[in-house]
C-alpha cells in the first residue's frame, strides 16, 4: 500500500488549519488516515508547527512519501534530517550518540533563527504602534488647531452678524419712528 505523508485541511473558509497525516495515497484529501503526525497552523506569524519527528521518521524509512508542502514542513522541524542521520547510523558512518548530537546541536540553532525572527517580528509591530500613535497625536494637534480656527471665525463672524442685525434694527426702529401716525401729524 503506497503511504504518503501529506496534510489534512480543517478550519473555517478563509483560515485553513492543517493536519500533517500518514494516509494511504488513494484516499481521499480530508478521508481516512493511518496516523496523525502534527498539526500546521499557517494563519500565525512565523507559522506555527507541532510535529511528532519520531513518529514522521518511523514512516519516512518505511517508505512513506511526502508531499511537497509536507516535505518542507518535515524539513523546516528536522524530520528529513533526522532520517538522514538514522540512515548514516545504520550503514555504520556514525554512532547514535554523534547523530543525536548533530541534531540536538541544529535544533538549537534552528530555535535561535525562529526566536530571533519572532524578536523581529515583535519588535517592527512595536514600532508600527509607535508609529501609529504619533500619526494620531499629530491627526489629533491638526483637529484642534482647526476647530480653535473655526471657532475664532465663528466668534468672528457672530459678532459681525450681530452688528449687522444690530444696525438694521436701528435702522428699521429710525424708519418706523419717522413713520409713525404721530410724525405725520405733526408734519
Amino acid at each position: 500500500m503506497p503511504v504518503k505523508i501529506r496534510l489534512q485541511r480543517h478550519g473555517k473558509k478563509g483560515k485553513p488549519f492543517y493536519w500533517i497525516v500518514a494516509a494511504d495515497a488513494r484516499s481521499k484529501r480530508d478521508g481516512k488516515y493511518l496516523e496523525k503526525l502534527g498539526i500546521y497552523n499557517p494563519n500565525t506569524n512565523p507559522a506555527t508547527v507541532e510535529l511528532n519527528v519520531d513518529g514522521a521518521v518511523t514512516w519516512l524509512q518505511n517508505g512513506a512519501q511526502p508531499t511537497d508542502t509536507a516535505k518542507a514542513i518535515l524539513s523546516y522541524k528536522g524530520a528529513l534530517l533526522k532520517n538522514h542521520l538514522a540512515g548514516g547510523v545504520r550503514k555504520g558512518a556514525l554512532t547514535e550518540e554523534q547523530a543525536e548530537a548533530k541534531f540536538n546541536a541544529w535544533l538549537e540553532e534552528k530555535g535561535s533563527r525562529v526566536g530571533a525572527k519572532t524578536d523581529g517580528l515583535a519588535k517592527a509591530q512595536a514600532d508600527a504602534k509607535a508609529k501609529a500613535l504619533e500619526a494620531e497625536k499629530a491627526v489629533n494637534e491638526a483637529r484642534t488647531a482647526a476647530a480653535a480656527v473655526v471657532e475664532e471665525t465663528v466668534e468672528e463672524e457672530t459678532e459681525a452678524a450681530v452688528e449687522t442685525v444690530e444696525d438694521v434694527v436701528e435702522d428699521a426702529v429710525e424708519t418706523a419712528v419717522e413713520e409713525t401716525p404721530e410724525t405725520k401729524n405733526e408734519e
